[in-house]
């Protein structure tokens, strides 16, 4: 039996799954669950970041869900403090906690015991930065890291502009790289990694159907409510796979067809890239997307319902 609390984690790409699994899971072991998805935490950014629904969220408690503006700065450093929070909490109170996601990040601050810098935001600089990717293109921007701070440049993809931004802001800020910064402690919790996997083509076909449902169910009217609302293309919440693409549709420039294809394909390159993350895991339980009945395999605990 182990001597640390019991933590279990249900990882894998968009569309494979977790949140059907991590609610069974969380019914089945009497557990809540904490998201560890970076697009979650925004308020009124429902359809396009696939939340649970209020049924859903009625259902089993979640946390890590509406936590902050689409204008408000959240850090990994935040998440991690709000994520250990939401556990401790669990454990505390005889719950076990679920952490449900596929950010990358998230997933090693939490899993790797990540120590993460906590600079205070530097909005000049970073509104600087954000501008230049305007301008030049997030690949220069990200060239300018990988001159900084090599190894941090390695692990952020060239396309993720908040993560790029937040980086520079650290090693401008601090004079050091921010991969230095980030070091590695002991987990106060037991974790059994759970990473859901499908065939590729299998997982292509669901992601396409979920971007036609975000569609049917109002992805262009909830994007066009927030432009309403002022929140404006540059912001990172704003970047989000589902929203970006929709810009030039809204500007009459491409066709809705078209932008949907978009959210597609990028989507498809996205769940790739995440792959690749979660390789770097080194204690992972492999099983089937929402297979309650195999996670008895690899995570020992009882029941409270049949």
């Amino acid at each position: 039996m182990p001597t640390k609390p019991q933590v279990l984690f249900i990882v894998g790409q968009t569309a494979v799954g977790k949140s059907a699994l991590a609610i069974e899971a969380a019914r089945a072991y009497g557990g809540e669950i904490i998201s560890a998805d970076s697009r979650q935490i925004y308020q009124q950014m429902d359809i396009g970041t696939a939340k649970p629904t209020v049924a859903e969220r009625a259902l089993v408690q979640h946390h890590l869900i509406d936590v902050a503006k689409p204008d408000a700065w959240y850090s990994l450093a935040m998440f991690r403090a709000d994520a250990l929070a939401a556990i401790s909490s669990c454990v505390e109170r005889g719950v076990l906690p679920i952490v449900a996601g596929g950010t990358g990040q998230y997933l090693a601050a939490l899993l790797e015991g990540w120590t993460v810098p906590e600079l205070p935001p530097n909005d000049d600089l970073r509104a600087q930065l954000e501008a230049d990717a305007l301008r030049d293109g997030h690949e220069a921007l990200h060239r300018r890291l990988a001159l900084l701070d090599p190894v941090a440049a390695a692990s952020i993809h060239t396309t993720n502009v908040r993560r790029v931004v937040r980086a520079l802001e650290v090693c401008i800020g601090t004079g050091t790289p921010f991969s230095s910064l980030q070091t590695k402690g002991a987990l106060t919790f037991e974790p059994t990694v759970v990473w859901l996997q499908m065939p590729s083509e299998e997982l292509y076909q669901r992601i396409d159907a979920r971007v036609d449902a975000m569609l049917a169910d109002g992805l262009v009217a909830e994007v066009q409510s927030l432009v309403a609302a002022g929140y404006g293309w540059a912001l990172p919440a704003m970047s989000g796979i589902g929203y970006r693409e929709l810009q030039p549709y809204l500007a009459d420039e491409c066709t809705l067809a078209e932008a949907v294809q978009r959210i597609k394909f990028n989507t498809h390159a996205f769940a790739r890239r995440q792959s690749t993350w979660f390789r770097r895991f080194t204690t992972i339980n492999h099983t089937m997307p929402c297979a309650i009945e195999q996670l008895s395999s690899v995570f020992h605990r009882p029941t409270i319902r049949d």
